[in-house]
């Protein structure tokens, strides 16, 4: 039952991935492909109806992870203070960006608002970033089960001395920034006309050949900093199609692009994303917090979950949420189907 939650989780946390990452694509990119009052507008109205619900996934991840595995999230809530409230400030950024902007006609004003919207979007995907790479490299757990990072230290600490952003995460870091870039451009090609849907376009050709440069970097970083994680891969043989379908996907998704298939396109830069996190998590499994003081320390799967009847239970009410929830979206999405015509607006 463990190791059901587990992947439900995961699940959990690939979707909140591939539909709010492609709101923080938008904002990430909204200030390069929308020059006018009018464009940007017609950005915010191709994420307007749907940015909010996004979110909501990663908000049902922590309360699931609260009474599934409740020894990893007080240890991560905790060690991860900072990082954490960062996040929460930077999602509120967001929301007052996305819904003051048009609340005053001036320029001033709207303007604010905009370099709000994208700083807010660009942090947040490197936050993001930062926290997988915490997830993959570790973090400093001791004896007492609890750790504790400062954003940063020693860019090249090892065991105790960790911070949250060292050379391996900033990297991360980096590498979520230009994929949710990319992936947002994409999404804006499928969803937008016009002089926003052709500057999108070409910005999505330039980024992914910059998704696929930097993901070999980072691949071979991993496998200097966590060695075993690409040790698990080469034991875990379901998994390899994974990395080959992300891997394709980022090949094929700006081809798609230059020959006009943009659902397609969308559709390939939402399979890169679940592709790689889905490996990801794969190859974590059992651990949910890598203690690089000592192994024993490590909180899995097995050591960190709530009693067998709790996550019994808990399975019963999470099983009709998600036909709820997946009836819901699946209803939201279909009624805003189609590109944003350009007198549409989003108050």
């Amino acid at each position: 039952m463990a190791a059901t939650w587990y992947f439900l989780i995961g699940l959990m946390l690939v979707t909140y991935a591939v539909l709010d990452g492609f709101d923080f694509g938008a904002g990430i990119v909204h200030l390069f492909v929308a020059k006018t009052d009018a464009e940007r507008r017609e950005v915010l109205g191709a994420i307007g109806p749907v940015w909010d619900g996004n979110e909501v996934w990663l908000i049902a991840s922590g309360g699931v992870l609260v009474f599934a595995f409740p020894r990893a999230y007080s240890a991560a809530f905790s060690g991860l203070y900072l990082p954490l409230m960062l996040v929460l400030w930077l999602l509120i950024l967001r929301g007052i960006a996305i819904e003051f902007r048009s609340k005053v006609d001036h320029p001033l004003w709207r303007t604010g608002f905009d370099g709000v919207f994208a700083f807010a979007s660009i942090v947040m995907a490197v936050v993001l970033g930062v926290a997988l790479g915490n997830l993959v490299r570790g973090v400093p757990i001791d004896e007492t089960g609890w750790f504790r990072e400062d954003l940063f230290t020693d860019f090249h600490a090892t065991g105790e001395n960790l911070g949250a952003i060292d050379a391996y995460t900033a990297l991360v870091g980096v590498f979520a920034l230009v994929t949710l870039a990319a992936h947002g451009a994409t999404y804006l090609v499928w969803k937008t006309s016009g002089a926003v849907h052709d500057r999108s376009a070409a910005m999505a050709r330039r980024l992914w050949p910059m998704v696929i440069a930097l993901g070999a970097a980072l691949t071979a970083a991993t496998a200097g900093t966590q060695p075993a994680h690409f040790a698990e891969l080469t034991h875990r043989p379901w998994l390899w199609p994974l990395p080959l379908v992300a891997i394709a996907s980022a090949i094929l998704c700006p081809r798609a692009i230059a020959r006009g298939d943009e659902g397609r396109a969308f559709l390939m830069s939402c399979a890169f994303i679940t592709g790689l996190l889905a490996a990801t998590i794969g190859t974590l499994y059992p651990v949910l917090l890598r203690s690089t003081v000592d192994p024993r320390y490590t909180i899995d799967a097995f050591n960190g979950a709530s009693p067998r009847a709790t996550l019994v239970i808990g399975l019963i009410v999470w099983l009709p949420a998600m036909v709820l929830a997946i009836g819901y979206f699946t209803y939201l999405y279909r009624s805003f189907r189609g590109k944003v015509a350009a007198e549409d607006q989003h108050y």
